[in-house]
């Protein structure tokens, strides 16, 4: 609850903020929101960086154009050159990670998730220590009291709609608040598809290239849909190696009321591109994916008005949808040019030029108290409404488990539940086996 409480007071630094601007003007892409409050933080670049360069490695294919025009501003800003590698999306982030480790030019600053990316590369790691972004956020990452990790942001996933189709379909997304409630919403929308031009009710993907979308995220409705914030009951069992068969098996019937209402092409073989792009196109009414997708719909100019439905990932009623600060930004304890990092990231926190590239170029939800300025894309707008809603938020926890427990060992099976290699009780029998193996 603590954590919830934090993300609220964050968001809603941000809209009084905003709030109180004596002049505001909608962003175009790429422009800053002209306000009268406050003032930003000049940075300079420290002395001991001269000569230094920076690496990122980072795991946001959605933001890496726009991260790479930060960065070029950034050294046309201090004269310190910042390399923008992404990998991520349909690559597997976490092995790619390793073997940039085995190259002549390691990164300086990459992305771990939570603590079992931390478990992985604790070796690798520094802390920070009196940063000025330190006092701007409450959303760090830290272990025993040591600072590891600069917030990329607050996100949120769970099922986007299009809002023209559920009217043309006389479904109220409100009203989706219980497995059976969706059940009853994909039944209608699947019988008016031709109607509504639609290929499929959902745009989800299990295929090997997108084992994020399942193994973490949809899985992470196990973990926590139905728990007040902050709740670790059922992560704790799991990390212990300990299954609960009846939420199981709740679980794995969402799992199947969405495989059962998506397009086979796309749930079996399609990317990131082929699942958005099959919303973004007005071909599916929901998809499951997160605000992170707002900069590929603005890019594709995607204009309809949508929304996060609630997440019935248990039985039960709900009205909540997954909200954190799932990602973080972390110095490589080899890294000599660990100075000129942390000039680069303070910068981001604490710049004008940093805050526009955060929210109105990446489209993020910023972290970060000082940020001033208010998404004006659909989702991540949304996400700010969800987090003033009482119990509007459930936990991520899906980046706690063992390394490689969601990509790598359970993903997999979503993929054979998905081609009907296993039904649905083989599909629990596994899931049980494989949480049991972390005795």
């Amino acid at each position: 609850m603590k954590r919830l409480l934090t993300i609220i007071m964050v968001l809603a630094m941000v809209t009084a903020l905003f709030a109180g601007c004596g002049k505001t003007e909608t962003p175009e892409t790429g422009e800053m929101t002209e306000t009268e409050t406050g003032t930003e933080t000049e940075t300079e670049t420290p002395a001991s960086t001269e000569g230094q360069s920076v690496v990122i490695y980072q795991n946001k294919v959605e933001i890496g154009e726009q991260l790479m025009a930060f960065a070029a501003l950034y050294e046309e800003e201090t004269g310190v050159e910042v390399t923008v590698k992404t990998s991520g999306g349909d690559t597997p982030y976490a092995e790619n990670l390793k073997a940039e480790f085995q190259s002549d030019r390691q990164p300086d600053i990459y992305v771990i998730e939570g603590m079992g990316g931390y478990n992985t590369w604790k070796t690798k790691l520094t802390p920070f220590e009196n940063e000025e972004w330190m006092d701007l956020t409450t959303l760090e990452f830290a272990v025993d009291g040591q600072v590891y990790g600069f917030p990329v942001a607050v996100e949120a996933w769970g099922m986007a709609y299009n809002k023209d189709i559920l009217d043309q379909a006389g479904v109220d997304p409100a009203t989706l608040t219980s497995q059976e409630a969706y059940k009853e919403a994909f039944e209608k929308i699947d019988g008016m598809k031709d109607e509504l031009g639609l290929k499929s009710v959902v745009a989800m993907a299990a295929g090997p290239d997108m084992r994020w979308v399942t193994g973490l995220h949809n899985f992470n409705g196990y973990l926590s849909a139905g728990l007040e914030y902050g709740d670790t009951t059922v992560l704790d069992k799991l990390n212990s190696g300990e299954a609960d068969l009846e939420r199981l098996t709740q679980y794995a019937d969402w799992v199947e009321l969405l495989f059962a209402y998506s397009d086979n092409a796309v749930l079996l073989t399609g990317n990131y591109d082929a699942q958005v792009g099959q919303f973004a196109t007005g071909q599916a009414a929901f998809v499951h994916q997160g605000n992170w997708i707002d900069p590929w719909l603005t890019d594709n100019g995607v204009d309809f008005p949508m929304g996060f439905a609630p997440h019935a990932s248990v039985y039960g009623e709900h009205n909540a949808i997954f909200i954190g600060a799932p990602s973080y930004y972390v110095l490589n304890s080899d890294s000599p040019n660990q100075e000129a990092a942390k000039a680069f990231l303070n910068y981001m926190a604490t710049t004008e030029a940093g805050h526009n590239y955060m929210v109105n170029e990446a489209k993020m939800v910023p972290a970060f108290t000082n940020v001033t300025l208010v998404p004006d894309t659909p989702l991540s707008a949304n996400v700010t409404e969800w987090l003033k809603k009482e119990n509007g938020a459930y936990t991520w926890l899906q980046n706690d488990m063992p390394d490689g427990f969601g990509m790598g060992t359970i993903a997999p099976l979503y993929e054979s539940y998905a081609k009907g290699d296993l039904d649905k009780e083989a599909f629990i029998a596994q899931l049980v086996a494989k949480i049991e193996e972390n005795k």
